[in-house]
């Protein structure tokens, strides 16, 4: 992930990374035949580090629950984040190695189950399929704002800081607005499309 970091994705080989760990290229081919298998194994590393401190989740509200997720998943992320803003390429736009490829989907489904439990275990909850459909957006809502923090090029990224802040500001108003019949009818029509044109509806719930 270091040479990733340093020299980009398409540029980095098996080869190199082999020769900068010291090892053979053989030995190395044995663990990981292909990058693609180096970026699986980072996301099934960092989305398995994140399930386990979501664990830590506190009681409450499901938009106080999502904040938690979101700003956990950032700490989580942040010691890669070279790295990460080095494979954006192939996060958001390779079908094979991206976010949203069949090979990492258990690694997506570990993650987007996390942000599903913060509505539906939290004490305000609405009902299971609403809940359910709501927890998948507030994913989606977690990858944009996760995109936004790797191309944030402000100092510390204090416009990402400010973006979870507007966010945290926005969801008491948009907590009511799920009371309005139209509203969660929307939320269920657009979870319905997005399980269809992301997930191939392999979610849960």
């Amino acid at each position: 992930m270091q040479l990733i970091a340093a020299r980009g994705y398409e540029a980095t080989t098996l080869r190199d990374v082999a020769k900068d760990a010291g090892v053979s290229v053989g030995l190395l081919y044995r663990y990981f035949p292909s990058k693609q298998a180096v970026v699986i194994a980072l996301y099934d590393d960092l989305s398995s580090d994140y399930a386990r401190q979501a664990e830590h989740m506190p009681a409450g509200r499901w938009r106080d629950r999502f904040i938690f997720a979101l700003q956990t998943s950032l700490d989580v992320l942040e010691p890669h984040r070279v790295a990460l803003r080095a494979l954006t390429p192939v996060l958001v736009g390779d079908p094979e190695e991206g976010i949203f490829s069949a090979s990492t989907a258990f690694s997506r489904l570990r993650v987007q189950q996390v942000f599903e439990q913060a509505v539906v275990g939290s004490s305000d909850a609405p009902k299971q399929q609403m809940a359910a459909a709501l927890g998948r957006l507030l994913y989606l809502i977690h990858l944009a704002v996760l995109l936004w923090w790797l191309l944030d090029k402000s100092v510390k990224q204090r416009a990402t800081a400010a973006l979870v802040s507007l966010t945290r500001q926005l969801l008491p108003p948009a907590a009511l607005t799920l009371r309005v019949p139209a509203v969660r009818r929307f939320v269920i029509s657009v979870d319905e499309l997005v399980r269809e044109s992301l997930f191939g509806n392999a979610v849960s719930g």
